[in-house]
């Protein structure tokens, strides 16, 4: 059991590491996240955390909300293995609820207060497939739940999009010992991966059914949307 909680642990760290040097404002991220949903949330709320990765936003919303419950959702085992360990640490292990799939695998009477889907739509390939993903999430929401999406945005083509990314690429120099050559192969899936507009982000969150829709934070080509369940 020691060997693999420094497994896990290991991950975690690894995963920290890689997810602040892709975002560089993360942790301001997830803290205005927190206060968007203790502002919408009761004292004792369910909240759905769709791909919690390495356990940073369970750390972020459950630490200081000690009466909210968690169900957090990853396709990845090891992901999940290194929430938990983080979970552990943090006490929060025995309010959580572990999913190891997608959102498509919570059951459909499940409902929540609240949810997140924080660094994940930009991997789904297909403007359907998001859409579903969103109206699967919408679905397990009563009216008036707050939501939080963060996700990539922009249009590949277009000449701000690729300064962006440019800009990014130099973070990722700067803040790693990494060579140019080994960057730029870590990069490419930025160009290839599925990456839509701001509009058409609004978009699909009215179409899958949320409204009061507002872009509470920006860094780059991340961008994130808080909003309500109609």
């Amino acid at each position: 059991m020691a060997g693999k909680m420094e497994f896990n642990q290991d991950i975690a760290t690894e995963y920290d590491k890689g997810v602040r040097r892709t975002l560089p404002t993360y942790d301001p991220m997830l803290r205005l996240s927190q206060t968007f949903l203790r502002n919408a949330l009761n004292e004792q709320a369910e909240v759905l955390v769709v791909g919690c990765g390495g356990g940073n936003e369970l750390k972020a919303f459950g630490v200081p909300n000690q009466g909210w419950r968690f169900t957090a959702v990853d396709p990845a085992k090891a992901m999940l293995e290194a929430a938990k360990a983080k979970a552990a640490h943090a006490g929060i292990e025995g309010r959580i609820e572990w999913v190891n799939g997608t959102v498509m695998d919570v059951p459909a009477a499940k409902h929540f207060d609240g949810a997140t889907c924080i660094l994940v739509l930009h991997f789904v390939p297909e403007i359907e497939e998001k859409k579903a993903l969103l109206m699967k999430i919408r679905s397990h929401l009563d009216s008036g739940a707050p939501f939080v999406l963060v996700s990539k945005f922009g249009d590949p083509d277009d000449p701000e999009f690729k300064e962006l990314v440019a800009l990014w690429k130099n973070y990722w120099l700067d803040m790693t010992n990494l060579p140019e050559q080994k960057v730029e192969e870590l990069m490419k899936g930025t160009l290839t991966e599925s990456s839509i507009s701001e509009s058409q982000i609004r978009q699909l969150l009215e179409d899958s059914g949320f409204r009061r829709i507002a872009n509470f934070f920006k860094t780059n080509h991340f961008g994130g949307w808080i909003c309500y369940a109609a």
